[in-house]
């Protein structure tokens, strides 16, 4: 297992993280089972373990910490705020009052006194930047958590918050963690120079592009519409689907790289995420240990240049073609209202 330095925050972290979100009822419910999991990936060589409140409501992180008793030294632990978290006002978000009851919840549940790193999962355009940073500065002084970060940011919004930080001198966003595949390229236009600009340290999701390059999809066979992915999100994984032509021509094309390599399709699709120089790591999300054993072996290959190369013909640097699943769409895109002037003010002359 190879280890690279967390941003600037000179903490070292496996290259491949252990991600948890199918631990508990929306995936694994069997807690020794999940448990196991994680236990083959620390044996493994990885040392970085990302979780998150919201997944399968807190018991992901319950999961995770028993797992984790007589060894919670040996691990960098990641989790994550934002998401709504039980019924009533108040219970999600990135306000003060939400974050410091929230991470005292996720303490508990990981059975810690302290965590790693602490993210915030998405943007908030209801609470100021300065509120948030300010929250989790307060944290890392009491010794609650080592460092935060955040997840699924704009560059815009990540250039603010150094700004703020730097002007209030609080301290500030140390990791941010994007969804990156070889199907969803966006973020190396400007999210990934920025982080690399500011010292930040970039955790990866979404390898396999929710599934799109775990080799189930083909368009050279028969799509089982009424499982897994497909049976929740048909419009993302239809082949007779205009839209999805570009990406099942692209996963033809990438797995037949992959078979000249000797390689599955995920291997490459795993070994390819951790390439770019402004990525710390990449977080692997399976499910069972027959699953992370198929990671893993991605996980020890290294793609050369002229793999890469090919790579970019398929798939064009900084190109999306894959649409990533649960990644942030700004109030201004989602609201009519933010993109319209008033009937009246239309038709003024």
């Amino acid at each position: 297992m190879r280890y690279r330095t967390l941003g600037r925050t000179g903490i070292e972290v496996s290259v491949h993280c252990l991600g948890t979100m199918m631990f508990g009822a929306i995936g694994n419910p069997d807690h020794d089972d999940s448990a196991r999991v994680v236990h083959a990936a620390l044996d493994a060589g990885i040392n970085f373990v990302d979780t998150a409140d919201m997944y399968s409501a807190g018991e992901s992180e319950e999961i995770v910490g028993k797992a984790l008793k007589g060894r919670r030294d040996d691990v960098v632990l990641a989790t994550k705020v934002h998401f709504r978290m039980g019924e009533g006002r108040n219970r999600s978000g990135n306000s003060r009052r939400w974050i410091i009851r929230a991470v005292e919840d996720s303490l508990r549940r990981l059975r810690t006194d302290w965590i790693d790193l602490y993210q915030i999962h998405r943007p908030d355009e209801n609470t100021d930047i300065e509120e948030t940073l300010s929250a989790l500065s307060d944290l890392v002084h009491q010794g609650k958590i080592r460092a935060f970060g955040c997840s699924t940011f704009p560059a815009e919004d990540l250039v603010e918050a150094h700004h703020v930080a730097e002007k209030r001198g609080l301290l500030r966003l140390r990791t941010e963690q994007p969804p990156y595949s070889i199907l969803a390229r966006g973020i190396e236009r400007s999210l990934l120079p920025v982080c690399e600009r500011h010292g930040m340290g970039v955790l990866t999701w979404s390898p396999l592009a929710a599934g799109f390059l775990s080799g189930r999809y083909r368009r050279t066979r028969t799509v089982d519409m009424t499982t897994g992915r497909a049976a929740l999100q048909p419009f993302r994984f239809d082949p007779e689907l205009p839209e999805n032509a570009a990406k099942y021509e692209a996963v033809e094309q990438l797995a037949e790289l992959a078979a000249d390599l000797g390689r599955s399709l995920p291997e490459l699709a795993v070994a390819f995420a951790a390439t770019h120089p402004a990525v710390t790591s990449v977080i692997i999300g399976p499910r069972t240990t027959d699953q992370l054993e198929g990671l893993l072996k991605g996980a020890q290959l290294t793609l050369d240049d002229a793999t890469l190369d090919r790579i970019d013909e398929i798939v064009p640097p900084g190109t999306d073609i894959y649409r990533t699943d649960a990644a942030w769409t700004p109030p201004s895109l989602t609201d009519p209202a933010r993109r319209r002037r008033p009937l009246a003010e239309r038709s003024a002359s």
